[in-house]
């Protein structure tokens, strides 16, 4: 039986103003843009819960509130679902036993490793997952399992730091943080020597791309707290990672599953489309709507 410490809490960095998705998130959190009929972090939240994670921490802004009520009891809405005779079952994943969300504030945008950096006092000693909500990780179809339950699953076997990566073709690595591999443990296992971000295609050390999950040591916030700004005049989640390789066990996990890019427009549509397709209740009517609207735009 291993002695590591388990994967209990993750960190949801949140606090973004979704200035891509205006006007529709002036008053509404990206977080909450719904992908068919569940928010984003919907999603992010039961990839957590699927991989054992028991404690959701929110790193929030101002105006994001609605967020936490989206995990909350809604006892109005509850109350008259009931009297009509509708199940409550299609709300079941929103709720939580008390204490096991927790939000903290980013007063000032500063940066991911700055975000996570705020979540510090809640982390403690325990090493914890990251998942960004604009990354929509989807895990295959026929009952494959999410992105961070394979990263628990590889973190059980070899401990230390963990990020997942997705190999994309060669000309796209320059748009992307990219790992410099080491020694290939397995198939989907593989050593991190270096990190590097938006390199150059003829520099770039690999084509497998950091893909928003990971699972961090709690030294990482040592290493934060003294970490001055780095691109963009923020804090870099990324340099601080860059300075454990070499200290701890670091790994990338290549996710086998897929990856849409929510923090665009196009990837939003997407992966709104993508999901639609799959599901039996619309998958049949959405597929003849895209054939009647291409035919249409030919």
């Amino acid at each position: 039986m291993s002695s590591r410490k388990p994967i209990r809490k993750a960190v949801f960095p949140v606090a973004g103003l979704g200035t891509r998705f205006l006007p529709a998130t002036k008053a509404i959190p990206k977080e909450l843009l719904p992908i068919v009929d569940r928010p984003l972090i919907q999603y992010a939240v039961d990839e957590a819960r699927e991989a054992g994670i028991e404690q959701m921490i929110f790193v929030t802004g101002r105006g994001k509130t609605a967020i936490v009520e989206h995990f909350d009891i809604a006892y109005e809405l509850e109350t008259t679902m009931e009297e009509r005779g509708k199940s409550l079952a299609i709300l079941e994943p929103t709720r939580f036993t008390p204490g096991d969300i927790i939000t903290v504030r980013q007063q000032v945008p500063l940066g991911l490793g700055h975000a996570i950096w705020c979540a510090r006092a809640i982390v403690g000693d325990e090493p914890f997952a990251i998942l960004l909500p604009d990354e929509l990780m989807v895990a295959q179809a026929g009952g494959g399992t999410g992105c961070m339950k394979q990263m628990v699953d590889a973190y059980e076997d070899v401990g230390g730091n963990l990020i997942s990566v997705l190999e994309v073709p060669r000309d796209a690595v320059s748009s992307y943080g990219v790992i410099d591999p080491g020694a290939q443990i397995s198939d989907t296992l593989t050593e991190v020597a270096g990190l590097v971000e938006k390199p150059p295609v003829d520099e770039a050390p690999s084509n497998k791309i950091v893909s928003g999950r990971y699972i961090l040591q709690p030294e990482v916030m040592r290493t934060l707290e003294s970490q001055g700004k780095g691109a963009g005049g923020e804090i870099q989640l990324t340099d601080a990672m860059a300075k454990m390789i070499g200290t701890q066990p670091f790994h990338a996990v290549t996710f086998a599953g897929r990856r849409f890019d929510c923090g665009s427009k196009v990837g939003f549509v997407e992966a709104t489309l993508a999901l639609a397709l799959e599901r039996e209740d619309m998958g049949e009517d959405v597929r003849a709507m895209a054939r009647r609207l291409l035919a249409q735009g030919g």
